[in-house]
């Protein structure tokens, strides 16, 4: 595995808070102080000179931004926007696809839960239907994950929202095979790629999607609030931001770059946590996240009594199912979670997942395996208490 030095050594480039055990960088990210340093900076030129840079500057500033995004992504940044998170990018998408009553937005039971409440919400809106398609835990095969996909396809599906990793069971989706799914049976995609920059090496140009997006707080470590949205050319005409400001009817970027006053920051520092992360080596921080997981997990597994799965390559998340046993019921995940916390200075999500409780664990270049050894202790001791 690749050697990071001790974690004390980290403590100037992360401002976690030594006193808690952080196994939860899936959720939020952490973002270090080089990249904190840069948008400290971008905040104090905003603030020294708010129109100039905001009315003058900051469409120039985004392009710039968006050109070193492109870059990471191997995409076009013409056909690249800034948002806040996937889950706005969800939502804008739902907000201008044309549903009838009757029609389909089609999610996997791996969906990310606020991605399948904006289908419902607005699926309702229109009298249209958001369907899940129940794909076990762990994926089966590609072909067969693509094919479980397929048979839930009706001609009245008008959307397919899938993920590249799962956010809540870390399961990696064949997406370049339900891309061209979609494409044989004449459906759009959206691909919800919350965890892919950064975690994997990314070619939206070699993927070719329709939509897709991802997160840069994430396993880029940018600060909070940083997404990319990628739509196809022939698509963007006629697509709108969920806000609309003065300029409507603009080209669509325009529309995007300004929905009234914000804090753009975030997406200026992009660059930034960009830089950081390269300079240390993406190769080298992906092999170490995933040899963490691959190691940590069956120790921690072993200690709550179950079994888990290989992580797939390249993944920094992994998960495994409370086992019945336990007496962890679905209904019990936030209370075991809570007093890992408060009992034990651990933060690590446990959730329901249909009738099982699952835990996820996550590794960044911040980790080190004693983290993860303090968590199987600290499930042996209240799961066997």
């Amino acid at each position: 595995m690749q050697n990071f030095g001790s974690a004390g050594e980290l403590n100037d480039l992360w401002l976690l808070d030594p006193d808690i055990t952080f196994l939860n960088h899936g959720s939020f990210g952490a973002c270090p102080r080089p990249v904190l340093d840069a948008q400290t900076h971008w905040r104090e030129r905003m603030e020294r000179r708010p129109v100039e840079f905001l009315y003058r500057r900051l469409p120039e500033l985004l392009e710039n931004a968006l050109d070193e995004a492109a870059r990471f992504l191997d995409a076009d940044s013409q056909d690249l926007v800034f948002l806040p998170n996937a889950t706005t990018a969800v939502n804008t998408i739902l907000s201008n696809i044309k549903l009838e009553s009757g029609d389909e937005v089609l999610l996997t039971s791996h969906s990310y839960s606020a991605v399948t409440h904006s289908a419902q919400r607005w699926c309702h809106r229109f009298e249209a239907r958001a369907v899940v398609c129940e794909i076990p835990c762990p994926l089966p095969d590609p072909s067969t994950t693509t094919a479980l996909i397929e048979a839930a396809i009706t001609e009245r599906t008008k959307l397919i929202v899938v993920d590249h990793i799962a956010s809540s069971t870390a399961a990696v989706f064949p997406v370049s095979d339900i891309i061209a799914l979609c494409r044989r049976r004449g459906v759009k995609v959206m691909v919800d790629a919350a965890h892919s920059p950064g975690m994997f090496p990314v070619s939206i140009r070699e993927l070719d999607p329709d939509i897709w997006t991802g997160n840069f707080h994430k396993w880029v470590c940018a600060p909070k609030g940083a997404a990319i949205m990628y739509v196809k050319r022939e698509l963007q005409k006629g697509l709108h931001p969920l806000v609309t400001s003065h300029p409507w009817l603009a080209d669509w970027s325009e529309e995007f770059a300004w929905t009234g006053t914000h804090d753009p920051t975030a997406y200026l520092s992009v660059p930034a946590a960009i830089g950081f992360m390269t300079d240390i080596g993406w190769d080298r921080i992906r092999t170490y996240n995933h040899d963490l997981v691959r190691r940590s997990l069956p120790v921690i597994a072993k200690a709550a009594g179950a079994e888990a799965d290989e992580p797939a390559p390249f993944v920094s998340m992994g998960t495994f199912f409370l086992p019945p046993e336990t007496a962890i019921t679905p209904e019990d995940s936030a209370q075991l979670q809570a007093r890992l916390y408060a009992e034990h200075q651990i933060e690590v999500p446990i959730f329901a997942w249909g009738k099982r409780s699952m835990l996820r664990i996550s590794a960044q270049i911040y980790n080190r395996m004693s983290d993860y050894t303090k968590l199987a202790a600290a499930l042996t001791e209240i799961i066997g208490s």
